[in-house]
This record gives structure tokens, sequence and C-alpha cells, in this order.
């Protein structure tokens, strides 16, 4: 299946628009299931699953955009990425329509790294939490899209290290390396 999708994604690469149309109608299940995981921590969201996994292709299926897809593991982490901006667009648009962005709330890091589990973060937290993403992001990019694709994503460590095609035991490593260096982010004084 890994073949097939890789061999859709350089047909699309060559802009061929039929590949393009049967890479999306094979990896829907896979966006709308990682859309519903997202869409579970950001509680009130304006947005469906359906609706983000459009907003995904839209991202995704333009032509500069396209070129830059490397296989199936790439692809799916740029699909987070996408959803993780979307989800935090939406989270500043919210904040900004309530103009209280004085009433800022803390990240609990707890919540931020098991919200696997199901765990919700408000729109200001969701906000905090991708400022130190981002930061994370200039020194640790592979931890930071192990966070992408575990937060963003909602996909597992066993999910996640047959994407990678690393072990769970590397990656259980990583994301604890990850949450401390967030927590450090989020809460430098402590």
């Amino acid at each position: 299946m890994d073949e097939s999708i890789d061999a859709l994604l350089a047909s699309a690469n060559d802009r061929d628009t039929q590949a393009l149309k049967a890479l999306f109608a094979r990896v829907y299940a896979e966006l709308k299931l990682l859309a519903r995981k997202q869409l579970a921590i950001a509680p009130g969201a304006t947005l469906n699953t359906t609706g983000l996994v459009h907003e995904v292709y839209l991202k995704l299926a333009q032509p500069e955009r396209l070129s830059l897809l490397q296989g199936r593991r790439h692809f799916f982490a740029l699909a987070a990425r996408a959803m993780r901006q979307i989800v935090i667009d939406r989270a500043r648009a919210r904040i900004a329509d309530k103009r209280g962005g004085g009433q800022v709330q803390f990240v609990v890091l707890e919540e931020a790294g098991d919200v696997v589990g199901g765990s919700e973060l408000a729109p200001d937290q969701l906000l905090r939490l991708d400022h130190a993403l981002t930061e994370l992001a200039a020194d640790e990019p592979r931890l930071a899209e192990l966070v992408e694709l575990r937060f963003f994503a909602g996909m597992d460590v066993a999910e996640i290290a047959v994407l990678q095609g690393v072990s769970e035991r590397t990656l259980n490593r990583d994301w604890r390396r990850a949450r401390a260096q967030l927590h450090t982010s989020l809460f430098p004084d402590t």
C-alpha cells in the first residue's frame, strides 16, 4: 500500500491531476481519522472532520507544495502540520473575536503531553503550545515533528514508529525529551 501511495505522490508531483485525485481518495479515510482525533482536543471548534480534511487538501494540493512531497511519511507529516496550522488559525480567530487576550490560561503540560488520551485545550492554550512548538522546531525539528504527529494528528507511538521506520523505544525517549523541552519553554520560571 505504501508503494502505491508513493507512486501516486510521484505522479501527482508531475502534475497528474488524476493521480492527485486518486491519492486523496486513497488516504481520505486516514486523514478523516487524524482530523477526528485533532478536533477532539479543540473544544468548540467551528470545523468538522470533513471540513478539516478538505482544508488540508486545499493546502496540500497546491502545485508548489506537491513538488515537495517525498513519500507517505512526508505526506502525513505535512498533513499533520497543515491540520495544526488550520486549528491554530481558528483558535487565533476565536481569541481575536472575544478580545479577551488578557485572560491567558496556562498550558498544563500533562494535558498537552497526553492529548491522545482526550484532553482538551482552550484556544489560548493552543496558541501558547504552538509558540513553544515553533521554538522546539528551530532547535529539534525531529522532536517537533513527533509532537505534531502525536498532538495535532492524534497518532500514537506505534503508528508513528511505523510511519517513520523507527522503534517505539526511540520514539518514547524522544517524546520524553520533547515534553521536557516544551515544559521548559512554556514554564521558564520552574
